[in-house]
């Protein structure tokens, strides 16, 4: 086999697989959209590959079945997450600095899916978290737990429980989005998605989770 032949067919087969990575990431949305809508009882396989533009067939074919699907579904955020709390390397910054990068970052990826928040729901309603235990959460969690030993450590942080600590930051971060559909009609006059409305909310959060962890007088 000549060279070229080998390359056309190299070609072919790097084709195929970026093919088949977008044709999963098409299912993986759509059906992100289905089960956040739905949960999992109630979400349907026919209306995941209408959103997708593929067959049922495609689906069982990557995913086995529904069930499998919806696994995928909830482990996509914690690698994601995992993937870019890693690339940040927490551990160069001091302790407040690591802290301020970290929340910022979980705000945005927050804000780039919005509708995560009602599949957590979803999860914890239908399945009381029967499939959120199988995703490696705690590796995630524990990012903001060491950073909140360590600056306890340093003595710039107050003494603190990291696990409830922990729980309470992402609670400031999160609430934002998880009940954005609630919360609009609140103040119906801001557009809380907006771009400036996020930025607004990225830096009150960080204030606000700063001066709840400072040393007091610091």
């Amino acid at each position: 086999m000549g060279r070229s032949t080998q390359s056309k067919l190299s070609s072919k087969k790097l084709r195929q697989v970026r093919d088949a990575e977008a044709t999963k990431t098409q299912i993986l949305d759509a059906a992100e959209a289905e089960f956040a809508r739905y949960g999992l009882s109630g979400a349907r396989t026919e209306a995941i590959a209408k959103g997708a533009g593929v067959t049922t067939a495609m689906i069982y074919y990557y995913f086995d079945n529904k069930e499998g699907l919806y696994q995928a579904v909830l482990q996509r955020p914690v690698v994601e997450m995992h993937e870019g709390f890693q690339q940040l390397n927490l551990d160069q910054f001091p302790p407040e600095e690591a802290l301020k990068i970290l929340v910022k970052e979980a705000i945005a990826y927050e804000a780039a899916h919005p509708q995560r928040g009602m599949l957590w729901f979803q999860e914890a309603n239908q399945n009381q978290g029967k499939y959120f235990k199988q995703g490696n959460w705690q590796e995630n969690f524990a990012y903001l737990i060491k950073i909140l030993e360590r600056g306890m450590a340093e003595g710039c942080f107050r003494q603190l429980d990291p696990f409830l600590t922990t729980l309470h930051i992402i609670g400031v971060c999160n609430l934002y989005f998880n009940a954005y559909e609630n919360i609009k009609h609140t103040r119906p006059d801001l557009q809380l998605l907006s771009p400036e409305m996020i930025d607004l909310h990225t830096q009150a959060a960080v204030n606000f989770i700063l001066a709840g962890v400072r040393c007091i007088g610091d």
